[in-house]
């Protein structure tokens, strides 16, 4: 969803192959629905490399990082701060300051695993919740994104894709996207 400031999502926590589906999954939910790049744990390399390889095949922009530090790349973070979490604000109480903060300033969507510290907590500028039930975080990331984005993410257009999907109502049909 480009022509805004950043939307980055940062992966904070990740056990290798316990975890690796849904880092992957963040990834690419980030990807589909509007965010600029993901920043993975470094642990998660193959889940990084699964987000690459989607991105090179059906388009772009995206960028996926690694890093080791989760704490400084949130301390460092020069924007707002969003913290996915059950315990948070209601999605629906929020989210029209969050889009309005959105407008000027780039936004990072802290998206946890396990135990997240209660310094990610603080350091936000929203914890927020997409109910305050349990599910999973890529749900509560697609629908963030989706509120975020006001559904404007469901149109984006992905430049230098090798492959397309082209919709219909029965069957699979994916074509290779000729370069003229």
């Amino acid at each position: 969803m480009h022509g805004h400031p950043e939307v980055a999502v940062l992966r904070y926590g990740h056990r290798p192959g316990r975890d690796d589906r849904m880092t992957t999954h963040v990834g690419l939910t980030a990807r589909a629905l509007g965010a600029d790049r993901v920043v993975l744990p470094d642990n998660a390399t193959q889940s990084a490399e699964t987000v690459r390889d989607i991105t090179g095949r059906f388009g772009g922009p995206f960028e996926v990082g690694l890093t080791d530090e989760l704490d400084a790349t949130i301390d460092r973070w020069e924007g707002a701060i969003v913290h996915l979490t059950m315990y948070g604000e209601r999605l629906q109480d929020v989210e029209a300051d969050v889009r309005e903060t959105h407008a000027e300033a780039p936004l990072l969507v802290v998206v946890g695993g396990e135990k997240v510290p209660g310094d990610v907590y603080e350091a936000a500028d929203w914890n927020l919740a997409v109910t305050n039930q349990p599910h999973s975080e890529v749900a509560g990331l697609a629908v963030f994104l989706d509120h975020l984005f006001d559904g404007a993410e469901l149109d984006q257009a992905y430049e230098d894709a090798e492959q397309r999907v082209v919709p219909q109502e029965l069957g699979k049909r994916v074509e290779d996207v000729d370069e003229e």
